[in-house]
């Protein structure tokens, strides 16, 4: 008794250390992982229907009632490479600097007769980008116009997992689990003037990009109409920025709940089948205070010296416009999955599954509720204290239909060997892709190896190659993004 509360107390440790520095991870099958744990990533992400360690809570939490062991505890840390490259005519190439990113993951289970339990933490999936402060993205109204700093995103989501898995017979399991979610966020955009301009309504031109209302507008349109901005070029950009500078946490946070539910049946010794339902998100907004809305509007120069506007001439300003944001109703789709394995040998294992993950039912825009504080330090902001501003980015995401394909053999009684594919269309349409959010990646080729050092000691990997996808957003900005992800794991039985 006293050696398994050391165990667990260990156990919730790591949990908790997990909790605290689970950074961001990014986009493969849409902002979902291509695999969860080593060894299905090994095998293309297939997972639905054969052990493959406490990552079925990620997966299909049935299977964990396919655990040999009483206990299992992993250990693991992914690794992403993200290669991301904008481009526009006329324009340097811009190299997205978000090219690795840690990810460590841990979970416990205990197997007791028909019952299996445990507890673990898991990134789910994310997506981000982040490019200089001289490339054109930043300075999207040209060179004479600079924004003065680099433009990115960071959208990271974890899970805290408490998952159960019942036998009710020796062919037959069901399982499920309780998710706690977060999500958090880092946003450093530019909007090109006249986008901005559509957007609010200013232009007869809608724009197809989205919408921007409220009435910090109203405010701004004040100023055009009193001369104090120029009328016929008042904006040159629009900024949104909300960031804390970790490589951990972003700076709008927002929590909640989902679920899963899952069965795996042994249609005889070498076949078993698998499927599993994962509820959408109810997570709350993202929100975070110390944001910046800043425009560079065009303002009067007898303004800027303190008098009236004479409309005789005009001088680029920066007016920053602090207050607090909410990324709205954002939430991580539902899925269904299901699948095969087949133990074609003693020494070959063979799987397949199929996911479909409805993006299209959350992923229809990105919205942002900006209310700006009431006392604002820069005096050219004054004009819009407790003003409000909501901008809507059309997404209108696809939903993504993912196929897995694996293969384990095993060479030796220690040594086995994974190979795989994952295949799926990419759920953003061109017209709507932003630069910030290149969720882009269709297929994944998969390898992977496992080797038990002795009965309680075992050391998993994979490596994933997802070759480039080349897509021309409806900005005219093409987006070119490629792969190379890792993951290693120990995993404790006993």
């Amino acid at each position: 008794m006293h050696i398994r509360s050391r165990s667990v107390l260990a156990v919730l440790s790591l949990l908790l250390c997990s909790v605290l520095v689970a950074p961001a991870a990014f986009a493969t099958d849409g902002m979902n992982l291509e695999g969860y744990g080593p060894i299905a990533t090994g095998m293309g992400g297939a997972s639905m229907a054969y052990d493959n360690g406490t990552a079925a809570m990620m997966n299909n939490p049935a299977t964990l009632s396919l655990m040999q062991s009483n206990n299992r505890l992993d250990a693991a840390l992914g690794y992403l490479g993200p290669h991301i490259t904008a481009s526009a005519p006329g324009a340097p190439d811009a190299d997205s600097s978000s090219t690795a990113f840690f990810m460590p993951a841990i979970g416990w289970v205990q197997k007791n007769k028909e019952l299996s339990y445990g507890v673990g933490v898991f990134a789910q999936g994310g997506m981000g980008a982040e490019y200089s402060a001289d490339s054109f993205l930043a300075n999207p109204a040209g060179p004479g116009y600079p924004t003065g700093d680099k433009v990115r995103s960071e959208l990271g989501v974890g899970r805290f997992l408490i998952p159960v898995s019942y036998e009710i017979n020796k062919d037959l399991a069901v399982g499920g689990s309780l998710d706690f979610v977060w999500a958090t966020l880092d946003l450093q955009m530019a909007l090109p003037g006249m986008e901005f301009l559509n957007m609010a309504g200013f232009t007869p031109t809608p724009s197809q990009f989205g919408t921007v209302t409220g009435d910090m507008l109203t405010s701004f349109g004040t100023l055009v109409a009193n001369g104090v901005v120029n009328p016929t070029n008042p904006v040159n950009w629009g900024r949104f920025d909300f960031t804390d500078g970790s490589d951990f946490t972003g700076k709008a946070k927002g929590t909640g709940f989902a679920g899963k539910i899952g069965t795996v049946y042994k249609v005889n010794k070498q076949l078993s089948l698998g499927a599993t339902y994962h509820s959408k998100t109810a997570l709350g907004d993202l929100e975070a205070n110390g944001a910046t809305v800043s425009f560079n509007a065009n303002v009067d120069n007898n303004v800027l010296a303190g008098g009236a506007p004479t409309g005789a001439g005009y001088t680029p300003v920066t007016i920053p416009v602090m207050g607090k944001i909410k990324v709205k109703d954002f939430q991580w789709p539902q899925m269904i999955g299901f699948g095969a394995a087949y133990q074609a040998t003693d020494k070959l294992l063979l799987a397949a599954d199929y996911k479909w993950i409805n993006w299209a039912g959350v992923m229809k825009s990105f919205k942002m509720s900006f209310t700006a504080d009431g006392y604002q330090y820069d005096p050219m902001a004054a004009a819009f204290a407790n003003t409000t501003i909501d901008a809507t980015l059309f997404q209108k995401w696809k939903d993504q239909h993912v196929f897995m394909l694996g293969a384990a053999y095993k060479f030796t009684d220690q040594f086995t060997g994974r190979i795989g594919a994952n295949i799926a269309n990419n759920p953003i349409p061109d017209q709507f892709l932003n630069y910030l959010f290149p969720a882009t990646i269709k297929s994944h080729y998969t390898l992977g190896a496992g080797y038990d050092i002795n009965k309680t000691n075992t050391v998993n990997a994979s490596f994933t190659y997802a070759p480039e996808v080349k897509s021309d957003a409806g900005s005219g900005v093409t987006i070119k993004h490629y792969q190379t992800n890792a993951q290693v794991m120990y995993s404790y039985l006993f």
